[in-house]
């Protein structure tokens, strides 16, 4: 995601209101912005998906708006043509986001993974990324990078498919990971934190 569309989300969150601060991240957008792209939705049924009150759900809508990324109608909230340029390039990155079933890598009844295009080079140890995914709500997150063909977890398995073979049927699956592409999986005992934990944990590995 180019730094520009980051300054964005970044605007939307941090502008400054008349009344208490809003109580929404970053992360909440791009779950908003990914129902909207799906089909147009209503501003009580936004609410519920993304487990935000009236007044927070209200100043969302209000600087999606003003940012000109939805449009408001008696269909609900759709996004607008640089709405739709946006979900592209964020998709050109976050490739796949899915749920997942319980493997040897999962510390929670709930886990989501999501693909991260061509950021093997960016990952350390992937302390970073798990330390974002427990601030986001969810209680733990594993970082796999795809090296030489091969699923690795740094520090901790150089082979994935040998060490947690159902993990990794997972992610083949689902994800279909190439060379250089990391794959997060974030657990937590409430779904939504699983969801926006995968997203902080991603959201690391965004450079300006």
């Amino acid at each position: 995601m180019s730094y520009k569309l980051k300054r964005i989300l970044e605007k939307i969150v941090c502008e400054k209101a008349p009344g208490p601060s809003p109580t929404f991240t970053i992360f909440h957008i791009l779950r908003a912005i990914e129902l909207i792209a799906q089909k147009p939705i209503g501003r009580s049924k936004l609410a519920e998906e993304l487990k935000l009150g009236p007044g927070a759900i209200r100043t969302l809508i209000e600087r999606l708006k003003a940012a000109k990324l939805i449009t408001i109608s008696k269909a609900g909230c759709t996004l607008t043509s640089k709405g739709l340029g946006f979900w592209k390039e964020y998709k050109s990155i976050f490739e796949e986001k899915t749920e997942i079933e319980a493997n040897e890598l999962a510390i929670a009844n709930y886990n989501f993974a999501i693909l991260v295009k061509n950021s093997g080079h960016k990952i350390k140890s992937g302390v970073e990324q798990r330390d974002a995914a427990i601030i986001a709500g969810a209680k733990g997150a594993t970082t796999i990078v795809m090296k030489h063909g091969r699923l690795l977890i740094p520090a901790v398995s150089e082979d994935v498919d040998r060490d947690f073979p159902q993990a990794a049927s997972q992610i083949s699956d689902l994800l279909k990971p190439r060379e250089n592409d990391v794959v997060i999986v974030a657990s937590a005992d409430d779904p939504s934190k699983a969801e926006y934990g995968v997203l902080a944990a991603a959201w690391t590995l965004i450079n300006e």
